[in-house]
């Protein structure tokens, strides 16, 4: 990994959307500081397509398009793409699955979560779980003591035997059932919403994360970049980012804001 110091200013002035993970990639010990948002604003003001993509509930999502500075927000690891508005006042919401779908994965998750609340001391349903749609969320970090790497591999093992995708993030094993990921549906957004071709996205979209979930999107994305505190995880991803900041959390998408505003 190179660190973005590296990137030349001609790969800079190539990038017109920034997808960004949220949890420990924008936020810090669990909250938006006033800088990395303001980043944010920076970069819409300043003409940049910029989408959150994230494993956080519905209800976050449907928030964080109607108010945040962005174009949109791929929710529930994938299963969603929200985006408001402003000027008929709505919101569009695209899913990856019909409704009847969602209501069976629904059932099976449930029995999912019983299993996993019930062998998994310690785990505790995320805080957001009610605000989800499409996933299963089993915090073992962020309201609740952290977990051992070997009762979060019990986590997935317990979801991926029973037939479910599990993703590890910072804070949350997040659960689902359906072929939808982070990057397919990402990769739907730019070109069915956006208009991105198959022949300018690695020229003109950079993706910043920071955890295991976000290694298809690290290995897909030539300007993959990953927050400091990715090295915590480096073991544990299979595809590493391309490019790390010299910052932790939100302080180092402020480091790639900066970065990209002043190219």
């Amino acid at each position: 990994m190179d660190n973005i110091s590296t990137m030349s200013k001609q790969q800079l002035n190539e990038v017109k959307i920034i997808l960004t993970d949220i949890d420990d990639t924008l936020t810090t010990d669990g909250r938006l500081k006033s800088n990395a948002y303001s980043a944010l604003e920076n970069l819409s003001n300043s003409g940049f397509i910029v989408i959150p993509v994230t494993g956080r509930c519905a209800g976050w999502c449907d928030h964080i398009a109607r108010m945040w500075p962005v174009n949109g927000v791929v929710g529930e690891n994938g299963a969603f793409f929200f985006s408001y508005d402003h000027q008929s006042k709505k919101m569009q919401q695209t899913y990856c699955q019909t409704p009847k779908e969602r209501k069976e994965n629904h059932l099976a998750l449930h029995e999912i979560k019983k299993t996993i609340l019930k062998n998994v001391s310690g785990s505790a349903l995320a805080s957001d779980q009610d605000y989800r749609h499409t996933d299963l969320a089993i915090d073992f970090a962020e309201d609740v003591a952290t977990l051992s790497s070997n009762k979060i591999k019990e986590i997935v093992t317990i979801a991926e035997n029973a037939g479910a995708i599990a993703k590890v993030s910072s804070i949350h094993v997040n659960c689902w059932i359906g072929s939808h990921n982070k990057l397919s549906t990402s990769l739907t957004t730019l070109e069915q919403v956006f208009g991105v071709s198959n022949s300018n996205i690695q020229n003109e979209v950079l993706f910043i994360g920071d955890s295991p979930n976000d290694s298809m999107m690290f290995d897909y994305f030539n300007k993959s970049v990953g927050v400091a505190n990715v090295m915590d995880f480096i073991k544990e991803l299979d595809k590493p980012p391309k490019y790390i900041t010299l910052n932790h959390s939100g302080e180092g998408f402020v480091e790639l804001a900066d970065s990209l505003l002043r190219r």
